[in-house]
């Protein structure tokens, strides 16, 4: 997907397709990429499919966090002149969604969430990884799929050089702290978008009760299981992630 990303100004983004706009949010280590099935599938069924890079690592210290990240979004919104937006987001992707719908709901239209933070923090990891150790990383990456061969060696290689990387680490830190202090369950209550929650029924990051958690305090949710999954379900089983959501989209008129 790289070969697909083109910069205008501060943004740099994936786009392709026409038709309703669905905006992809990826997670704290989440390369765009692991969208890839995903990206390709709605935009060629009849969806405006984008994915804006976030500036996890480039921003100044102090404003690396979950508001400002909200804030980047509203401004990505407003510079493509795009209305009534679907929001997918995986981990750290969703739970900005989630930020962004509780400040800005005028401009979504629905959400759609996999593996989501925003209520349960374990997310960003109970340890974070040892920098330098890259046998603990391996593990960690493989950890977040049900099957571990799905953690290729340049995934693991990209979240090893984001670990060794000083200034990546401090915001990553920031970031998770952030993402405590903002935490969702008084808020979802008020949100009245369509929201779709698939999640990997052997998601060990955001385990199964989180899903249940989030189907519970949302009032307008579906919630669907995939199995022999974990926490990224569009790359692990990204044609089952793909049929539910498009059954659903459907099944909403979205």
């Amino acid at each position: 997907m790289t070969d697909q990303l083109k910069t205008e100004g501060k943004y740099t983004y994936a786009e392709a397709g026409e038709g309703p706009a669905i905006i992809v949010l990826h997670g704290l280590m989440g390369a765009l990429s692991n969208f890839g099935a995903t990206f390709n599938h709605f935009s060629n069924n009849g969806y405006h499919v984008l994915i804006p890079e976030l500036p996890l690592y480039s921003l100044p210290l102090l404003k690396t966090n979950v508001k400002n990240m909200a804030k980047f979004l509203y401004e990505f919104i407003e510079y493509k002149n795009l209305k009534n937006v679907i929001l997918l987001g995986n981990s750290l992707g969703g739970h900005i969604g989630l930020y962004f719908t509780k400040h800005y709901p005028e401009k979504v239209g629905a959400l759609v969430l996999t593996g989501s933070s925003g209520l349960y923090e374990k997310a960003m990891g109970d340890s974070f990884p040892k920098r330098g150790n890259y046998e603990y990383i391996e593990k960690k990456a493989k950890g977040v799929f049900y099957d571990p061969k799905i953690a290729t060696k340049e995934l693991v290689d990209d979240v090893f050089k984001i670990v060794n990387d000083r200034s990546a680490v401090i915001r990553t830190l920031s970031i998770a702290k952030s993402a405590i202090r903002h935490n969702m369950a008084n808020d979802l209550p008020d949100m009245k978008q369509p929201t779709c929650l698939i999640w990997g029924k052997q998601d060990t990051v955001t385990p199964p009760e989180v899903a249940t958690d989030f189907d519970k305090l949302l009032p307008n949710s579906d919630l669907f299981w995939i199995d022999k999954c974990g926490h990224a379900a569009m790359m692990e089983r990204p044609e089952e992630f793909n049929k539910i959501l498009m059954d659903w989209l459907t099944a909403r008129k979205l």
